[in-house]
């Protein structure tokens, strides 16, 4: 469904530590910058970026907006999260946990990045 993702930020250097960090504990490489100062996580299923605002203004965050990483096991999930909290980020909404809804069980766990942006871990509890 989605070719790429990018999300803004205001200190890109601290934002790839960070995302650097949260995606190798899932199981993927180090980000790539390029020249103008973006950065990059190439997948066979899509891009994940991070960039300083084309407009010149700072980066914000969008409030009620999540970005989704899948995990492997709630063990891979409370990795990324660790590692999140390691490298800047701030844990929010609930602790790491089961959670069930309308779709089933899932185990999720919630950070901000260094410029505000809400992500998650999620992993799906066979029933």
């Amino acid at each position: 469904m989605f070719s790429h993702i990018m999300v803004g930020a205001n200190d890109v250097a601290a934002s790839k530590r960070f995302y650097d960090a949260i995606l190798g504990a899932l199981g993927y490489e180090p980000g790539m910058m390029d020249e103008r100062g973006r950065c990059f996580y190439f997948t066979a299923t899509g891009v994940f970026a991070i960039t300083p605002p084309i407009n010149g203004e700072p980066a914000t965050h969008g409030n009620g907006s999540t970005i989704g990483f899948a995990a492997s096991s709630p063990e891979q999930a409370d990795a990324w999260h660790a590692a999140g909290v390691a490298n800047g980020g701030t844990s929010c909404e609930d602790a790491p946990g089961v959670r069930e809804g309308a779709i089933g069980k899932l185990y999720l766990a919630y950070l901000r990045d260094p410029s505000g942006n809400k992500v998650c871990a999620l992993h799906r509890v066979e029933s």
